[in-house]
């Protein structure tokens, strides 16, 4: 079973719809995928009812129960778990006994770097991460590769005290398929392959975990 936390200080960096496409990367592979949902907002046991009719449905979680951990099911494959907004390296810490990976979405803004800098540094310095006990990266979000503002903003990120394991550009598209508890894993059209090849660098990092 390999199990994801995502996580971070700052609301709206795209922290769930990074869990809900990896969710769905997993459930259209074929795996029994779980998405628990911390989040007293629910917008990823939303997501996960609005699919629930697809053949690769993913099964919700309701994070914020304090036994959520006994109510995973058998046979579980990947479970992936979506933390509240403004997280603090102590909530992370709480989790790790039971997380094989950290990945923390961080958007291309200055002020979004300003506020994660300090956060990405404390989750590094956590005892199983710091041994290599739990994997942890940054996953930079909805870059704007062409500007010289992403590109800015990317190295800055990647002297951060994690490591850069994707680079994720910006597309509406997310935004639509989440609406209809889909992900960009779901279509096949040419126009979003390029951004599933986005993933590959972060699906490989996870394969290694």
């Amino acid at each position: 079973m390999l199990k994801v936390l995502i996580a971070s200080c700052k609301g709206g960096c795209g922290k769930t719809t990074l869990a809900t496409h990896l969710a769905a990367h997993y459930a259209v592979e074929g795996r029994n995928t779980v998405l628990v949902d911390c989040d007293r907002l629910a917008s990823s046991r939303h997501w996960c009812e609005r699919r629930a009719g697809l053949a690769s449905a993913v099964l919700p979680i309701d994070g914020t129960r304090r036994n959520w951990r006994e109510r995973l099911p058998d046979g579980v494959e990947r479970v992936i778990v979506d933390t509240p907004a403004g997280s603090s390296a102590d909530d992370v810490e709480a989790l790790l006994d039971f997380a094989d990976a950290v990945l923390i979405p961080v958007l291309p803004s200055p002020f979004d770097l300003e506020a994660c800098a300090p956060f990405v540094a404390a989750v590094a310095e956590l005892g199983r991460i710091k041994r290599g006990k739990v994997a942890a990266g940054i996953v930079a979000n909805r870059l704007r590769p062409w500007t010289h503002a992403s590109q800015a903003a990317l190295e800055q990120m990647q002297g951060f005290a994690l490591p850069v394991i994707a680079k994720l550009r910006d597309t509406q598209g997310y935004v639509a398929a989440t609406g209809l508890g889909k992900s960009l894993f779901d279509y096949h059209a040419e126009t979003v392959r390029s951004h599933q090849d986005d993933w590959k660098p972060l699906l490989k990092w996870l394969k290694k975990v």
